[in-house]
């Protein structure tokens, strides 16, 4: 393993995040002592270190799972994308051989990187950057580095112990190739090739920064092994023109302009030749691939709820969550939590640029989840985050540790709320229930996309938590067809249904995002790459794709500014909305909170009837929202002094409250705000907004 691994003592995730009575979840868990760990179940209800808010709250849950010891094992993982062939070649020794590809180098490194290899023969990218054969003990290079980011044809050439190197610019004005000749006795074509990496006895190593194209190894003049990386786009073999097939290891992306792209087509799937490219990185992981520890079977009285497997191995702990859903066609509760464990996957081990080491301080004194990303990298990144290369990450998965998915993680380290997000803020939503005595049955998204409507059918309410940003067609359809069908919908965050995502369709824990062409990005697609590769839709916003959120929820993405929240202001004075703010005495909401300090902040959604906010939509409230603190998001910006609202740019960084109904007898609350929720615990949960919510989520169950 390299150097520059530094593994967590002890450390795990779960293969199957959710799971139903009946259903077995599997444990992976790496543990660095020779001593055995310890494994206890609790459910969870609260999330948030915060001493000064509701704090981290557990209940025993030992009677669905006795603790347990189980024996520590030391389980390496190794970063870094490849392709391996499925079986070995061979080629007599006196074979003259040709090892070749078209390549589109993007980062040096001070290494070797591997382009084709097998056995004790490598074509590969010299440290200087330059192409470079190595046979047995010979080494030929070009002494010419390529530049990065330009397409080039390398080939090594092994006969009558002669070895030949050359490189070809592939642009107009290339000039000559350049060559390195040296003589050699060659060894002979024996082993497993491989793509974008060198294998050795301990792991792979020498790893491609970069697109390849069209590898392929010759023995006298015939092809030995060659592939076509256009074919069977969306799995995860690709199927030799010669030879052996190639697995793909550590999901390398795919759906990649070659070196024939010229712009006259943007969509692989109408012409995959100009997509026959894969980009592979260094530091790729997504799915450890951990053997399982132990398992747990979800017994058929276990409550719907949010539940975490915590491990303990002397001073050193871990806490793993995972969801139990209901039955099949069974509901326990009259109230669905829809989980976004798409969203918690996609930001999974985001590392922020405004992380601090002195935020472990605070972290310390909360008795906090100690570990961050940003000082973890090698644990695999978000879809927030770059490539080593500086490209996007655009793949995702729940199957590895992901630090940010942890009871007790603080996303916002130097905020003077609790600074939580996702997972933890979420939590507020659950504590919350608790504390009011509320039922309620726990779907994730990953469910709804997988069983549709059914997953959430017969419900009289749904809710979302603070932020059910990503989601696929089907689980669009699926909240589509619950509100339509005469459902109550709560949408009590922000920034929701806002990219789209696919799901491959052989490992259903890899989620895909391209950032095509407009909205709040952390990267940018390269032009070409905006189809997703795992199912050959369009990428980027559902705005964009003709599903705006205003469409679904009548509220949409408008604004967005620093981890600060504001109030709600009361808008409409129609007695009709009166059962809204039943009990509230103030014009002015949630002036306070555990996310923000403020109910209406950090992202705002707004209506526009132009996008789909239906025309019995009644604005409730509207937040008082601070000067100059708030951005509008790109697609709503047109020019330096116009925006698609048609108005003032301040008039559309507002959250705003709304409530509507629909045809088939359904309805949607929603908040326009991501820390809504933070606001709940307030004062022991008794304060305005959670009132508000009760008063809402009454009527909704009635």
């Amino acid at each position: 393993m390299s150097a520059k691994i530094r593994e967590l003592p002890l450390t795990g995730y779960v293969e199957q995040i959710s799971a139903r009575p009946g259903e077995t979840i599997e444990f992976k868990v790496s543990s660095l002592s020779e001593k055995p760990f310890k494994a206890w179940l609790v459910r969870s209800i609260s999330a948030d270190p915060n001493p000064d808010g509701p704090g981290m709250i557990e209940e025993d849950a030992s009677h669905y799972f006795a603790p347990r010891e189980v024996n520590s094992v030391h389980r390496p993982f190794f970063p870094g994308s490849y392709g391996v062939a499925t079986e070995p070649v061979t080629a007599p020794a006196d074979a003259p051989l040709v090892f070749g590809a078209t390549i589109y180098p993007t980062q040096k490194t001070g290494n070797r990187q591997t382009v084709i290899s097998c056995g004790e023969i490598d074509l590969c990218i010299d440290a200087d950057g330059s192409a470079c054969l190595r046979a047995g003990e010979a080494k030929v290079s070009t002494v010419k580095p390529l530049k990065l980011h330009r397409w080039h044809r390398i080939e090594g050439r092994l006969e009558n112990a002669t070895i030949v190197v050359t490189q070809q610019a592939l642009t107009r004005h290339a000039g000559a190739p350049t060559r390195g000749k040296t003589a050699s006795k060659a060894p002979q074509l024996d082993g497993i090739p491989t793509i974008g990496a060198r294998l050795t006895t301990s792991a792979p190593d020498q790893h491609f920064n970069g697109k390849i194209e069209a590898p392929y190894i010759h023995a006298r003049g015939e092809a030995v092994c060659a592939w076509d990386f256009s074919r069977d786009m969306t799995r995860s073999t690709v199927p030799a023109t010669s030879g052996p097939d190639l697995r793909l290891v550590n999901f390398p992306a795919r759906a990649m302009t070659s070196s024939a792209w010229d712009g006259s087509e943007m969509n692989w799937v109408h012409r995959p030749a100009h997509y026959a490219a894969i980009h592979f990185h260094q530091d790729d992981i997504y799915d450890f691939g951990w053997d399982t520890d132990f398992t747990f079977t979800v017994p058929e009285d276990m409550a719907s709820g949010v539940y975490v497997m915590r491990l303990e191995c002397g001073e050193h702990y871990d806490a793993i969550p995972f969801f139990v859903c209901p039955p099949p066609g069974e509901r326990r509760a009259d109230l669905c939590v829809l989980v976004s464990t798409f969203t918690y996957a996609i930001y999974g081990n985001h590392a922020r640029p405004d992380y601090d080491p002195s935020w472990q301080d605070r972290i310390a004194a909360w008795n906090a989840y100690p570990y961050n990303p940003s000082e973890h990298a090698e644990y695999g990144l978000s879809t927030y985050n770059y490539h080593s290369d500086g490209s996007g990450i655009c793949h995702a998965s729940h199957r590895r540790p992901l630090f940010n998915l942890r009871p007790g993680f603080s996303t916002f380290g130097a905020s003077t709320c609790s600074g939580l997000r996702h997972f933890q803020a979420d939590s507020h939503l659950i504590g919350w229930l608790h504390a009011k005595g509320i039922p309620y049955d726990i779907v994730t998204d990953h469910e709804l996309h997988t069983r549709g409507h059914a997953a959430i059918a017969g419900y009289k309410c749904v809710t979302t938590g603070s932020h059910p940003e990503y989601h696929t067609r089907e689980t669009l359809d699926a909240l589509r067809d619950y509100r339509d069908g005469g459902g109550h919908l709560l949408y009590l965050g922000g920034n929701g249904f806002y990219w789209r995502i696919a799901v491959h369709g052989e490992n259903d824990g890899m989620l895909e995002i391209r950032r095509a062409e407009d909205g709040i990005r952390a990267w940018a697609a390269e032009p070409g790459e905006y189809y997703n590769a795992f199912d050959g839709s369009y990428g980027g916003l559902w705005r964009r794709n003709g599903r705006a959120p205003q469409d679904l929820v009548g509220i949409g993405f408008a604004a967005q500014g620093q981890f600060v929240g504001d109030p709600y202001r009361r808008v409409t004075n129609d007695p009709a909305y009166d059962w809204v703010f039943e009990g509230i005495g103030d014009d002015l909401i949630g002036d306070f909170g555990f996310s923000g300090n403020g109910a209406a902040g950090f992202e705002l959604d707004h209506m526009d009837r132009r996008l789909g906010t239906p025309d019995n939509a009644v604005l409730l409230a509207r937040s008082v929202t601070r000067e100059d603190e708030f951005m509008l998001v790109p697609e709503e910006q047109l020019t330096h002094l116009t925006n698609l609202t048609g108005g003032p740019e301040a008039e559309a960084k507002h959250a705003e409250m709304i409530y509507c109904t629909y045809p088939g007898g359904g309805s949607v609350f929603a908040t326009g705000s991501i820390t809504f929720c933070g606001s709940l615990p307030w004062n022991n949960y008794e304060n305005n907004i959670s009132r508000l919510l009760r008063n809402v989520l009454g009527k909704a169950l009635s």
